[in-house]
C-alpha cells in the first residue's frame, strides 16, 4: 500500500462501433478489440426471433452482500446555468438515480433494471449491425429485476455519498451490481446519465438518443466529454446540497422518498467511474474538493491512450486518496507491456494523496461492468454449455469466473471507501490477499 490514508468529516475510446463489433454470425471473425482470434459462431445455430424456442433473457443480478434493504429513485435535473438548445427547456438536463439503504417497503414495487425505451435502445445496439448477431430482443433489460424498491423510504441515518460515472456511451444502469452492493453496506450511490452520449429516458415518455458517430472520438472530443461530465458531476453535488437543505430538486417536482434529505452525509463524498467515467472521476476530484476519494475502473487518464495528451490530473496528481483498478489486459504502469499507459504512470508519480494500483487478472475491460455476468447468462441460456460460447465470453470479458470477479470488485470498492470515507481499515488494502488471488497489487 502506498501512503493510503483516510480523509476527514480503456481505454475509454469505446465508441458504439468499438463496443458492439463482436460479429458472431455470417462466418465473420470477432472484430472488437481483443476479439480477432476468437472463433465465430455458426449462424445456423442462432435462434431467430420467430423460432418458438427463442425467448428474451431476463438476467439475475448477484445478490448484494451488505445487510441493508435497498431503495432507489430516479430524479430529473435541470442545470439552468448551462445552455442546451437541443433540450425543450433550452438548458442542460440530466437523469440520475439514487440507490440507498431503505426502511419499510410498504407496497413499493421492485425496480426494473432499465426503463423500457432505454432497454430497447441498448438491446438494439448489442444485437444490431455491429453487435453480437443475436435476435433483436435477446436482452430483456426492461423485465430484469434489481434488488431495490422504487421510492422506498430511506433508512433514518446519515450515509456517506458516492457518485458514479459510466463509460463512454454506457448508461447509469450497467454497473448496478457494484452500486447495489455499496448501497447495501450503508452508502448512498448516485448514478449519472451523461446526456447526448447514451440513450436517456426522461419523465413523461421523452426519449433522448445517444451518440451515433461511427468513428472513435478524437482527443478534442474526449477532452470536451470529460469537461462536460465533470460539470455534470459538480452540478449533481450542488443539487445534493440543495436536497439535504430540504429542497425538492426534481425538475418536474415529483415527490421524493421520505427521509432522503436527512440521509445524506455530504461531509463524506466519494466517486468512482468505469473507463471514461474513471477519467471523469479523477478530473472531478481535481476541480472539486468536495470529493474526498475516488476510484478509476480501467480508464485511461489522457485524451488518447496512444497519442495523448495527458489529462491535467495525470500531470498534477491529487492530494486525496485514489485507487487505480485495471483489467488483466491493461498493465498500464509497466512500460514493457503492450497496454502501457503514460497517464497512469504519470499520475502514479504525481499523486500526493494515498494511492493504490490493483489489477484484476484474467479479465478484460467490460468485466468492470454488469456485462461480466450478463454475457455468461445470456449465452448459457441461449446455447447451453458450449466451448465456442465459452471462448466468445472470454473474448468479451475475460476468463475470470463471473461470481469471483463480481465479488472481488465489490470487496475492494467497499474496502477503499470504508477506509477513506469511514476510517475503517481493511487488510485487503495492505497487499496481495490469499482471499482474492485474482487481484494483484502493482507498484
Amino acid at each position: 500500500m502506498a501512503n493510503l490514508r483516510p480523509t476527514s468529516p480503456s481505454s475509454h475510446r469505446l465508441t458504439r462501433r468499438h463496443l458492439l463489433t463482436a460479429g458472431l454470425a455470417g462466418g465473420l471473425a470477432l472484430a472488437a478489440p481483443g476479439l480477432a482470434h476468437a472463433a465465430p459462431i455458426d449462424p445456423d445455430r442462432i435462434r431467430a426471433a420467430g423460432d418458438p424456442n427463442f425467448h428474451p433473457v431476463k438476467f439475475r443480478l448477484p445478490a448484494p452482500t451488505g445487510r441493508k434493504a435497498l431503495g432507489t429513485t430516479a430524479i430529473h435535473l435541470r442545470d439552468r446555468s448551462r445552455p442546451d438548445p437541443s433540450m425543450p427547456s433550452g438548458q442542460r438536463e440530466l437523469m440520475i438515480s439514487l440507490w440507498y439503504p431503505a426502511s419499510m417497503f410498504g407496497s413499493a414495487p421492485i425496480a426494473k433494471y432499465m426503463p423500457a425505451r432505454t432497454a430497447v435502445a441498448v438491446d438494439d445496439a448489442w444485437t444490431g449491425e455491429y453487435g453480437l448477431a443475436l435476435p433483436t430482443g435477446s436482452f430483456d433489460f426492461a423485465a430484469t429485476e434489481t434488488h431495490s424498491r422504487v421510492d422506498a423510504p430511506m433508512q433514518p441515518l446519515r450515509h456517506p455519498v458516492v457518485l458514479f460515472s459510466p463509460g463512454y456511451q454506457y448508461n447509469r444502469f450497467v454497473n448496478t451490481a457494484q452500486v447495489e452492493d455499496l448501497a447495501s453496506r450503508g452508502y448512498v450511490v448516485v448514478t449519472i446519465d451523461h446526456s447526448h452520449e447514451t440513450p436517456v429516458e426522461f419523465p413523461g415518455g421523452r426519449f433522448l438518443p445517444g451518440a451515433t458517430e461511427s468513428e472513435p472520438p478524437g482527443p478534442d472530443q474526449i477532452r470536451t466529454a470529460v469537461e462536460t461530465r465533470t460539470a455534470d458531476a459538480r452540478f449533481v453535488l450542488d443539487q445534493l446540497e440543495r436536497l439535504a437543505a430540504g429542497q425538492n430538486i426534481d425538475a418536474d417536482g415529483k415527490d421524493l422518498p421520505d427521509g432522503l434529505a436527512d440521509g445524506l452525509d455530504l461531509r463524506k463524498i466519494g466517486m468512482f467511474g468505469f473507463s471514461l467515467g474513471g477519467y471523469t472521476t479523477a478530473n472531478a476530484m481535481l476541480q472539486d474538493k468536495r470529493i474526498s476519494a475516488g476510484i478509476d475502473l480501467d480508464g485511461t487518464l489522457q485524451d488518447d491512450r496512444i497519442k495523448g495528451p495527458l489529462g491535467d490530473v495525470a500531470e498534477q496528481g491529487l492530494d486525496r486518496p485514489f485507487l487505480l483498478f485495471g483489467s488483466g489486459e491493461t498493465q498500464r504502469t509497466d512500460p514493457a507491456k503492450e497496454y502501457y499507459d503514460k497517464s497512469w504512470a504519470g499520475f502514479w508519480a504525481a499523486q500526493r494523496g494515498g494511492k493504490l494500483n490493483l489489477t484484476l487478472t484474467n479479465s478484460k475491460q467490460k468485466a468492470f461492468t454488469d456485462y461480466q455476468f450478463i454475457f455468461s447468462q445470456l449465452f448459457h441460456d441461449i446455447y447451453g454449455e458450449d466451448p465456442i460460447i465459452t471462448s466468445v465470453t472470454k473474448a468479451l470479458v475475460g476468463g475470470a469466473k463471473p461470481a469471483r470477479s463480481v465479488l472481488a470488485q465489490r470487496e475492494y470498492l467497499a474496502a477503499f471507501f470504508d477506509l477513506t470515507l469511514r476510517r475503517r481499515p481493511s487488510l485487503l488494502l495492505r497487499g496481495d490477499s490469499p482471499k482474492f488471488p485474482e487481484v494483484r497489487f502493482a507498484r
